[in-house]
């Protein structure tokens, strides 16, 4: 009977085992700097085989690629260096840095990552716990905070902006006040808790809000694996308004009338506490075709279908840009040059066909070729004056005894030049 007992307790713990998770590594006090010649204690955290086993050993314990000599859940250290621990069936455990001074002052952080939102507390330490007088803490060589003896400098609520490289100086009396003294520098890193959000429109399988109208959006967000059983809560806003508040629910229902402004959403993840607020970018809708286009969902509304199921554009018809007619004017001044009126516009192409470049082009240098031909015509007049008076001066006569009037070249005849007798 105990036999039986003994084999069922073993071949549960070997089932067990297979899917144990890695031991958690503890350190205490919870600092990973300390002086030369002090002593820390670790424990290790996680499942442990029955004294009934065959092989009672239950933890494994690793100095760097070492190993320990102890088998115990707990041991006390005072050599730097990187420790870690395993129990029976499980993986190795997170490592532990542990860093022994010799200085005056050291700075002391904790060994456990620290995640935004959570506190940081930094501790400024004398030799073996001597008072420190003006004492600052620096942040990246800037001063950030003051005290007037010993204290610990402690961030609230702990920001990624709050990772860098730290340091303390101050003074201690040994047995007189001493110069100021400076620690070394030890780098803090603040863990993100999860990442920026991302909204998304959910596809109609896992829309369960689709029955009821309007399309379903969903805030995803992802918890660093350390922190996966926190808590968080989502808002959803439309512009700057909140349409739905802080609730434990990641998805909301978009009203059918709102469908067209999906662009507008977007959503934020915090803490119950709200000491972390992560909000998203607006939400980005997929491409068309996607099974996730929204316009899927807004048919009726995205384009009018005609009666043979052939959608209507909606398009201004195109702008006639054609030249129009110019209509020359007979000069008045002169009976004998006659201009024609332009004709009647030739026979074109139809009106509901757009006129082709070279047609356009033409009737465009149409009103400068006409120019061209009446100013060569004057010319033609006025040079055929000329040469007939200077062949033959007599036969103006009478444009000697009296003063020409004035004219305008455009009064100028093609003909022969009209003379007004004169009475004695």
């Amino acid at each position: 009977m105990w036999a039986l007992t003994a084999l069922l307790l073993l071949v549960s713990s070997s089932g067990q085992a297979a899917t144990l998770e890695k031991p958690i590594l503890s350190l205490h006090p919870p600092w990973t700097t300390i002086f030369k010649g002090e002593r820390v204690t670790l424990k290790c955290d996680g499942y442990h085989p029955l004294l009934l086993e065959l092989r009672p050993i239950s933890t494994l314990w690793y100095l760097g690629h070492l190993l320990l000599p102890s088998h115990k859940k707990s041991i006390e250290v005072q050599t730097p260096g990187v420790y870690r621990c395993q129990t029976r069936g499980a993986p190795v455990s997170d490592p532990i840095h542990l860093s022994v001074s010799n200085d005056w002052l050291i700075l002391q952080v904790p060994y456990t990552p620290v995640f935004e939102g959570e506190p940081l507390v930094l501790r400024c330490r004398g030799w073996y716990d001597k008072v420190v007088y003006k004492l600052h803490y620096y942040h990246d060589g800037q001063a950030v905070r003051y005290f007037h003896s010993s204290a610990n400098y402690t961030v609230l609520q702990a920001r990624a902006s709050d990772s860098g490289r730290y340091q303390c100086s101050g003074t201690m009396r040994i047995p007189v006040e001493s110069a100021p003294m400076f620690s070394a520098k030890v780098a803090v890193t603040v863990q993100e808790l999860f990442r920026a959000p991302v909204l998304r429109v959910m596809g109609p399988p896992e829309a369960r809000g689709a029955a009821l109208g309007g399309v379903v959006l969903r805030c995803d967000t992802h918890l660093h694996p350390q922190k996966r059983d926190t808590p968080l809560q989502f808002a959803f806003y439309k512009y700057s308004r909140a349409v739905r508040r802080f609730d434990w629910g990641a998805e909301y229902t978009v009203p059918e009338p709102e469908v067209e402004e999906l662009e507008s959403y977007w959503c934020e993840a915090a803490t119950a506490t709200r000491s972390v607020r992560k909000r998203s970018p607006w939400l980005q809708l997929p491409g068309p075709g996607s099974p996730l286009d929204p316009a899927s969902t807004t048919a009726p509304r995205a384009a009018a279908l005609a009666p043979g199921n052939k959608p209507l554009f909606f398009r201004k018809p195109p702008v006639s840009r054609s030249v129009p007619s110019v209509t020359s004017v007979p000069s008045t001044t002169s009976t004998g040059l006659q201009f024609p009126a332009s004709g009647a516009p030739t026979a074109g192409p139809p009106a509901c066909a757009p006129p082709t470049p070279l047609e356009q082009s033409a009737g465009a240098l149409k009103p400068d070729v006409d120019l061209l031909l009446r100013e060569m015509q004057l010319l033609k007049g006025i040079l055929s004056r000329v040469v007939l008076e200077l062949k033959e001066p007599q036969a103006l006569p009478e444009l000697r005894g009296t003063p020409e009037t004035p004219t305008s070249h455009f009064a100028v005849s093609l003909g022969t030049p009209e003379t007004t007798p004169v009475e004695s």
